[in-house]
């Protein structure tokens, strides 16, 4: 066979196992305990990211979806956590609504969209902090 049909063949077997990976990851991160989807929006930004949030004992840790990191992209400490704002709207087309919720961590600003009753968990999560530690967030 030629070169450029070799080449090629590799090329099609290092893509199919990048996807692969890419989809045992966003799997294994979506069957953990207290994880949710959730997209990020950055201060000063407009374009939002696809993602997968999870709750630890003490952070809020974020997975970008297009990744093969098995670290967290964002960490956030609980207990520095405030919900500014949220608002709630209705997905384009479907019945489930969804919640912006405007946050700060330290001198950090982002904006979480997830489901409503994803959002009722994290509020929640972040009352239910240890006393001392509660976070602000917004009824």
């Amino acid at each position: 066979m030629p070169a450029a049909v070799w080449i090629l063949l590799g090329a099609l077997v290092i893509g199919l196992g990048l996807l692969v990976l890419l989809v045992t990851r966003v799997r294994s991160l979506g069957r953990r305990f207290g994880t949710f989807e959730c997209a990020l929006r950055l201060a000063g930004r407009t374009a939002w990211a696809s993602g997968i949030a999870g709750y630890g004992a003490d952070r809020l840790d974020w997975y970008r979806v297009l990744s093969l990191s098995p670290r967290p992209a964002h960490s956030w400490q609980r207990s520095a956590l405030v919900v500014m704002a949220r608002s709630s709207r209705l997905r384009a087309g479907r019945r489930t609504a969804i919640t912006e919720a405007t946050v700060r961590c330290r001198d950090e600003e982002f904006t979480l969209a997830m489901a409503d009753q994803a959002y009722a968990g994290f509020a929640s999560w972040l009352e239910a902090a240890p006393p001392g530690s509660r976070p602000g967030v917004v009824g």
